[in-house]
């Protein structure tokens, strides 16, 4: 039950930084996207199961505040989450290239989602605008950040969540 809580707020003060200081740190109009991160995170270190919901709430709160077709973001986001979660039990924890490459394909993913069912659909048929302007600046800097904070994510895991994982890892523990 406390790790559920602990990551009940984990999503809600990463949401709240998306929206207020993400955009104070922009450079061109180009945001690194902390939720793909924690998405990514969530199930690199918990499994698949916890990627997905983590998602899917994720991805629910952007449908909420700033999604023009409620249950795209959530379907992204947990879609992202659940893919992540199947690297859990091959990576380590102290090794960053796994979550950065993680980090840059969901990236890749997320905005080739974005392009493909807000603007190809609409008739807006300017991939390489989008993908040389939009696309590869925002994986740069998410990549980037992911790094700063991947390690803070990683220390909440450890810290407030630690009998979830132990039992979560258990290959006696029928789910």
């Amino acid at each position: 039950m406390k790790s559920k809580v602990v990551l009940f707020f984990t999503i809600i003060v990463c949401f709240l930084l998306q929206c207020t200081v993400m955009d104070l740190i922009s450079i061109g109009s180009i945001t690194p996207n902390l939720m793909l991160v924690l998405c990514v995170s969530m199930g690199l270190m918990r499994g698949r199961k916890s990627g997905l919901w983590v998602g899917f709430f994720s991805g629910l709160l952007v449908d909420l505040f700033y999604g023009s077709l409620f249950g795209f973001y959530a379907l992204v986001y947990m879609y992202t989450g659940f893919l992540c979660g199947y690297a859990h039990r091959i990576y380590y924890d102290n090794d960053v290239k796994v979550p950065m490459f993680l980090t840059a394909l969901a990236d890749l993913f997320y905005n080739l989602a974005v392009y493909g069912l807000q603007f190809l659909l609409r008739g807006r048929l300017g991939l390489g605008t989008y993908l040389f302007r939009i696309i590869i600046p925002e994986v740069f800097y998410t990549v980037f950040l992911s790094l700063i904070v991947y390690r803070v994510f990683r220390y909440i895991n450890y810290r407030f969540m630690s009998i979830a994982r132990k039992e979560s890892e258990s290959i006696w523990v029928l789910k």
